[in-house]
């Protein structure tokens, strides 16, 4: 007996806490696989088969809600407890929970109320099942499943849809190979019609878990009996078939006692010409036992399928709550390294997308061998170096007095003109790769998962981020600018040395003879070649520059930008986080509420799964 009441009252147990997390038969989730493990009696039959009247008489108590339609609007999950002789009968709801009812019209009430609270004060049905426990000597250890009556014709207030709504769920639920299906149906009406023998052949064909009840065997027509169906010759099953007789209206409008009534109901069997022989078969009380009796054998059967689902719902749900993380303390130093630890997780997740570990780092290095040379290749100095511009520049360089052997001042004003236009692709290099930058800062972000629980934090994260990048940007750009005025402010010396021997070279070779210099012939710095020459010897020195800050800008920004960005990241946010106070921590850790309520629900199932799996284990070690 301990056992099967430790059985029974596990499974119980174990459907109550599912309920209460959203996972019970028909509601069709990732988690309801535990409820459909659980082995179950449900009570079927058509609206005024007496499926209320059986289930009081194996009760023994009073306790439904009666009136005419669709009565039991949600399911009812009745769990029976026996107790010792002399105690007192009382009720529990799962929902109400230390609470005890000890007045049973009370417990009809709340059942009706309950029922409105999820469907409203209409016809609605609901799937969210009703758990009720019931503690008295007068019953057997058992649990019942009671759903809404099959109809076939929506009432007032109703949708058409529910006829269909009252199948589907209650189908949710038979057709599990799990459950055990308490098929009620009238005595005198023609088995053939009956609503629940109906769907019962479908969801179980053989009638291997299909126990039958005949009600209402009293209000047959005289000289007619129901032996054939009781029988089993006009419909078999596996199990036998139990013959019940309810109370009659009347009965039920006097408050005729049930005790009363389970005693008139064996002396009906007992008496009668056509059911004395099945007499000891017979009536609620022989029902409830023989269900009891089956329900435990059953159970003890699929405890090694329970326990394999349960061992691998704890595997899943840890693993859940390792992707979804513990909970966090409320001490600020664990709530500082907690800090520290993700942003170490963020950093990595960065450095990884430079070093080529993840995608986006390569495509500084397209900075400098695509952009910044297509940049170079298109600055205007064929403009700059025209004919036109070289003697303008030149002749407002002589001023008043033209220059004498080679246009010094004109040479100078020449290249650093030429060179201020590579400030441009210079900062167009700085800016190009902090744009990159910025990108794989929002894409590590993103990509770390132990971040998404914060987003304060992360927000926090990217903005020091971002604030630290304008800093190296910054001095990225100072620094690269610096390269291009560096080669401006001073001129590579052998530049200028070839000038003079370029300009003896045009001029009279008597005049390194001992002939008059005065009679050489002079340049003549109108003409068009010498200007001619001019821009080509600029033109030599700018791309001379050119090659060098080609490979110098990149130098710059990988050790001003790139480097930096590795090595010191988030050093400032670091120095700032240490002096936070465990408040202004905390307010970091605040977690995105629907991640909170998804690792609550799965904390919740992970709970539920580890208690079962060790009652089970006690149970198993008592057998």
């Amino acid at each position: 007996m301990t056992t099967m009441v430790s059985l029974i009252g596990l499974v119980n147990r174990i459907q109550m806490a599912c309920t209460a997390l959203g996972d019970y038969g028909g509601a069709h989730n990732s988690f309801s696989s535990l409820w459909d493990e659980l082995p179950s009696v449900a009570v079927v039959g058509g609206q005024s088969s007496g499926k209320s009247s059986v289930l009081e008489s194996i009760v023994g108590r009073d306790f439904l809600p009666r009136g005419s339609g669709i009565v039991t609007r949600r399911p009812l999950v009745l769990q029976l407890h026996k107790t010792d002789e002399g105690q007192q009968e009382y009720a529990e709801f799962g929902h109400l929970q230390r609470r005890q009812f000890t007045d049973f019209s009370l417990v009809r009430k709340e059942i009706q109320d309950e029922t409105d609270r999820i469907t409203g004060k209409t016809k609605q049905i609901s799937p969210v099942p009703i758990h009720l426990s019931i503690y008295s000597p007068n019953v057997v250890n058992l649990t019942l499943i009671d759903l809404p009556g099959l109809t076939k014709v929506a009432v007032e207030e109703q949708p058409e849809s529910v006829v269909k709504d009252i199948e589907d769920m209650v189908r949710s639920y038979v057709e599990k190979p799990n459950c055990i299906i308490l098929a009620i149906s009238p005595a005198n009406q023609d088995i053939a019609t009956s609503d629940a023998i109906k769907l019962s052949r479908e969801v179980d064909p053989t009638g291997e878990r299909t126990f039958g009840v005949l009600t209402k065997l009293d209000l047959m027509d005289k000289g007619t009996n129901a032996l054939d169906v009781l029988e089993g010759r006009a419909y078999r099953l596996q199990h036998p078939w139990v013959g019940i007789v309810n109370r009659s209206q009347a009965d039920i409008n006097k408050n005729v006692d049930m005790i009363y009534a389970r005693r008139k109901e064996r002396e009906y069997f007992a008496s009668s010409p056509d059911y004395g022989h099945l007499a000891s078969k017979m009536g609620s009380e022989y029902l409830a036992k023989l269900l009891s009796k089956h329900l435990e054998s059953v159970i003890r059967a699929k405890i090694p399928g329970i326990t394999s689902v349960i061992n691998k719902s704890i595997d899943e749900l840890e693993s859940e709550m390792d992707h979804l993380g513990r909970p966090i303390s409320v001490d600020a130093g664990a709530q500082l390294y907690t800090i520290l630890e993700l942003c170490r997780a963020f950093d990595k997740i960065f450095k990884e997308h430079l070093d080529g570990g993840r995608q986006g780092g390569d495509r500084i290095y397209g900075v400098f061998d695509n952009q910044l040379p297509a940049a170079l290749r298109k600055l205007p100095f064929d403009r700059h170096l025209s004919i036109q511009n070289v003697r303008k520049i030149v002749s407002e360089a002589d001023g008043y007095q033209p220059h004498l052997i080679a246009p010094e001042q004109g040479y100078r004003r020449l290249i650093e003109g030429a060179l201020s236009y590579f400030r441009g692709p210079a900062e167009a290099s700085v800016e190009a790769v902090h744009f990159v930058l910025k990108e794989l800062v929002r894409k590590s972000v993103g990509e770390c998962q132990e971040l998404k629980r914060f987003p304060s934090l992360q927000s926090a994260i990217a903005a020091a981020s971002y604030q630290a990048l304008e800093k190296f940007r910054e001095e990225g750009r100072k620094t690269v600018l610096r390269l291009v005025d560096m080669e401006a402010s001073y001129l590579t010396v052998d530049f200028f040395r070839k000038l003079p021997q370029e300009v003896e070279k045009g001029g009279n070779p008597a005049a390194t003879k001992g002939g008059n210099p005065a009679a050489t012939p002079a340049v003549d710095r109108y003409a068009e070649g010498h200007f001619r020459r001019i821009g080509s010897n600029v033109s030599s020195y700018v791309n001379m520059v050119t090659d060098t800050l080609r490979n110098t800008i990149p130098k710059a920004v990988v050790y001003c930008q790139v480097k930096e960005a590795k090595q010191s990241l988030l050093n400032h946010f670091y120095t700032q986080i240490g002096k936070r106070e465990g408040k202004d921590l905390a307010e970091l850790l605040d977690e995105d509420p629907s991640l909170m309520g998804k690792r609550e629900q799965c904390a919740k199932r992970l709970e539920l799964y580890k208690k079962a799996r060790d009652e089970i284990d006690s149970v198993s070690l008592v057998r």
